[in-house]
């Protein structure tokens, strides 16, 4: 066994790492909507964008992750790291060149593409060091990261009210730098090499780990139910901010409410995982977002609206570290990184944009109410299917 890098160097530089990153997903995506229709585009021009965005990242997921696993000699931190910088040089395009509908998309593709989903390969470096013996406190980094994201909206906020919504893309350009310097000094896994005659396994392609791992197929199903309910309560809180009595400005103080609740989750996760195991823990989740659901249908006023978020602690706050041990726990070593891409694209991906699409369309055509009805009985039936995952045998 290969001597491990310090596992404090390990444990407070990934933390840093989820706290750079999650920083710079706010100043990209919790303000782009308002960016971009400050740069003329349309509400229908700005949904298309978005949702370009995100089929960006479906598609450029399983192909990083595909390409790490074919190639493990090659360190993590080097794929994360190209990403973000091709990702940095179109964020500087889009920042000081004026731009029309194809070259917005195109900037969007990029940063869909390559930034948000480089994600999953940071969630690996720090997983292959856990599997090595490593004590990384993976959901307490996860939940600084929530709160870093929660921190950066108020200050983007505040940011935005003095300079003006444009201000975001530099903010944006100075955490990417930030956060490639942070995956770039992180300590590469170095994996041993396999013993003579050892059979090698995997990596295999997405299609066949799902044909051949029905529990872990069912469980994608339940996730990509339930992310379509959870998300748009995220994505669409202003309208039930406005609908509850709040304004505009209320907003920043409930996704900071929101996010932050995320935060006691990751001090108490690794307790839980060892009590309930992560496939529970994820259909719990589930469960927790449709509660949330009606929670938030039920609100007589703003104030309970920022009530309402404590759910979060148990609700989207748990699914991300319990989606990440379920992945490490349920695939094959080989496939890990593979895996993990297949769980954010049916999770966020898949699940954030047709949740956008389809509450979108129950929230214009019917109101909150209704949207918040869509989603607690897709939450629900998330957790179902979640649940009947565990009766399924696990695979060999």
């Amino acid at each position: 066994m290969k001597a491990l890098p310090s596992a404090r160097r390990l444990d407070y530089h990934y933390i840093a790492m989820q706290a750079g990153f999650w920083a710079m997903f706010a100043a990209i995506c919790a303000y782009q909507a308002a960016l971009l229709q400050g740069r003329g585009f349309s509400n229908g021009q700005v949904g298309l964008i978005i949702a370009v965005r995100c089929l960006a990242g479906i598609v450029c997921q399983p192909a990083l992750g595909g390409f790490a696993d074919r190639h493990p000699h090659i360190p993590l931190k080097y794929i994360v790291s190209a990403s973000l910088g091709l990702s940095f040089v179109a964020g500087v395009i889009f920042t000081l060149l004026p731009m029309g509908m194809a070259g917005t998309l195109a900037v969007f593709v990029v940063i869909g593409g390559l930034e948000l989903s480089a994600y999953p390969l940071m969630d690996a470096m720090a997983i292959q060091f856990i599997n090595a013996g490593a004590p990384i406190r993976y959901s307490l980094g996860r939940g600084i990261g929530s709160f870093a994201y929660a921190v950066c909206c108020v200050v983007l906020g505040l940011q935005v009210g003095r300079w003006g919504v444009e201000s975001v893309l530099i903010t944006h350009t100075a955490l990417v730098i930030l956060e490639i310097l942070l995956v770039g000094t992180y300590p590469p896994f170095r994996a041993e090499a396999p013993a003579p005659g050892a059979e090698a396994s995997g990596p295999h392609s997405a299609l066949y780990l799902l044909r051949h791992n029905p529990r872990f197929t069912l469980m994608l199903l339940g996730v990509l139910c339930g992310l379509t309910g959870i998300l748009p309560m995220s994505n669409f809180l202003v309208n039930v901010v406005l609908d509850r009595g709040g304004t505009q400005p209320d907003l920043g103080a409930a996704l900071f409410v929101m996010a932050a609740c995320e935060l006691p989750t990751a001090f108490l996760f690794q307790r839980l995982l060892r009590r309930w195991g992560s496939a529970r823990l994820l259909m719990v989740s589930l469960a927790c977002g449709g509660l949330k659901a009606v929670g938030l249908l039920l609100a007589p006023s703003y104030l309970w609206v920022c009530l309402v978020q404590s759910f979060q602690m148990l609700g989207y706050g748990l699914f991300t570290p319990s989606s990440v041990y379920y992945v490490n726990e349920s695939v094959p070593a080989g496939d890990r990184v593979r895996g993990q891409t297949i769980m954010m694209v049916a999770s966020n991906g898949l699940g954030g944009v047709l949740g956008s699409l389809l509450a979108g369309q129950v929230l214009d055509r019917w109101g909150v109410d209704r949207m918040l009805l869509f989603c607690a009985a897709l939450c629900a039936a998330g957790a179902l299917l979640a649940g009947l995952s565990l009766r399924r045998p696990k695979a060999a």
